[in-house]
C-alpha cells in the first residue's frame, strides 16, 4: 500500500466517511477512490487533488532527497 492509499484511507476513517460518502463529496467515482486506497500506481493527479482537497492537502512536487 502507497502513502497516498494509507494517508486517504486515515482521513477517510477519521471523517467518519464511507468509500461511498467520498467520492460523492469529492465528485470522483466510487471505483477511483477504491483504486486510490489499493494503492493502484496510475491515477490522474487532478482526481487525486479533487480528493486531497476534502482534507486541506494537495499533491506536490518535492526532491527525492526529502522523501522517506
Amino acid at each position: 500500500m502507497t502513502n497516498l492509499a494509507k494517508y486517504i484511507k486515515a482521513k477517510r476513517k477519521e471523517f467518519g466517511l464511507t468509500q461511498v460518502d467520498l467520492s460523492q463529496k469529492s465528485g470522483v467515482g466510487l471505483r477511483f477512490v477504491r483504486e486510490m486506497e489499493q494503492g493502484k500506481e496510475t491515477l490522474r493527479l487532478d482526481k487525486v487533488n479533487q480528493v486531497l482537497a476534502l482534507f486541506g492537502a494537495e499533491m506536490a512536487p518535492m526532491k527525492l532527497s526529502e522523501i522517506q
